[in-house]
């Protein structure tokens, strides 16, 4: 059977409706192994997810543990959805097969829509969504989601440095640094490791950006969740408003800060320092950063798709915003700048 034959009978199963005629199309895909087709015409259509079956259940970012019995999505899914956060809805998995098929969210991503909408608006609608979201985590922990089983700890943190060590720093420039350099950078990555990884911890989808937000008749749509950990409250924040993939400037990104403190505060009447939260959404943002820009170059050289190399520039802009506001990671930027020009 071919994969189209399989993609039309497994929506046909799911919805009871004939779909011999229906035409099937490859979506774009991003750095997943995962594969998304439409069957049908939009709106009238499904969305079929494809997974590798052999490694369906294991992260694809790295994580301790052994791989869950349950698939991430699912699992995750359940979560958000018993929270009131809509994702899109599940139709049937088989899997045997590795498929899954899903609604038709369609096309438009909240990146799309910020090239017709109002800016302010969905960025505020999104903070927004996210601070009620983390609120009530907070006070819905729940053992049997995945989220609440692994988190981002020092030695996670401290491994996602190590790659854009290797990736974003040797295999981007060429060169190594000396054994000297390469044991303070060692010290560097620990002190940082260590700092983000005392901060509390809870529900943080790791992944909250526009790419990963839907807009459905207005309404924002969370998807790739799989991957949700325990991390600090800015973390999302940081994936949103330090998107690789759109650039906004500080005055800005300050702007929503402060619109995701007044709903988290009002969520949850917890007074919150602004200055030191923002302190340690700069400090993150480094981290994450470097990382995003390092796994751009990993997806290009390992994965041979190039397609993220565009973003690397915006990645390493942000490190450096970010740097200037962090003198205690002078010696950082001394080490890692004659490497990254970009850093100086």
């Amino acid at each position: 059977m071919t994969i189209d034959a399989q993609l039309r009978s497994q929506v046909e199963r799911a919805t009871g409706r004939p779909t011999a005629s229906l035409p099937v199309t490859l979506l774009k895909a991003e750095a997943s192994s995962r594969s998304y087709y439409r069957v049908g015409t939009f709106p009238d259509s499904h969305v079929v997810m494809v997974m590798p079956v052999e490694t369906m259940k294991k992260s694809e970012e790295v994580s301790s543990g052994a791989a869950p019995t349950e698939l991430p999505f699912i699992n995750v899914h359940r979560y958000l959805h018993g929270l009131g956060v809509r994702v899109p809805n599940i139709l049937k998995f088989d899997e045997p097969a590795g498929m899954m098929v899903l609604e038709d969210l369609g096309d438009q991503t909240f990146e799309a829509a910020l090239k017709v909408g109002d800016r302010t608006k969905l960025y505020t609608d999104a903070v927004r969504l996210l601070a009620r979201l983390r609120a009530r985590t907070e006070k819905a922990a729940d053992p049997k989601c995945l989220a609440f089983t692994r988190a981002f700890d020092e030695t996670l943190y401290d491994w996602e440095l190590h790659h854009f060590r290797e990736w974003g720093l040797e295999i981007w420039s060429g060169r190594k640094p000396t054994d000297a350099q390469r044991q303070e950078l060692d010290a560097i990555f620990k002190r940082i490791a260590r700092e983000l990884a005392a901060a509390p911890r809870n529900f943080t989808h790791r992944d909250y950006q526009s790419r990963n937000i839907m807009v459905v008749r207005g309404e924002l749509v969370v998807i790739d969740f799989q991957d949700a950990l325990q991390g600090p409250r800015q973390y999302d924040l940081v994936a949103l408003l330090r998107d690789s993939y759109v650039e906004l400037d500080r005055g800005f990104v300050d702007g929503m800060l402060d619109a995701y403190i007044t709903t988290f505060e009002t969520e949850t009447k917890e007074r919150i320092d602004a200055k030191a939260f923002k302190a340690f959404f700069d400090l993150l943002t480094v981290q994450r950063k470097l990382k995003d820009a390092g796994r751009f170059e990993y997806i290009n050289r390992v994965k041979g798709n190039p397609g993220f190399l565009v973003s690397i520039p915006a990645s390493l802009r942000y490190v450096k915003t970010a740097l200037d506001t962090q003198p205690q990671l002078a010696d950082l930027r001394r080490i890692v700048a004659p490497y990254v020009p970009e850093l100086a």
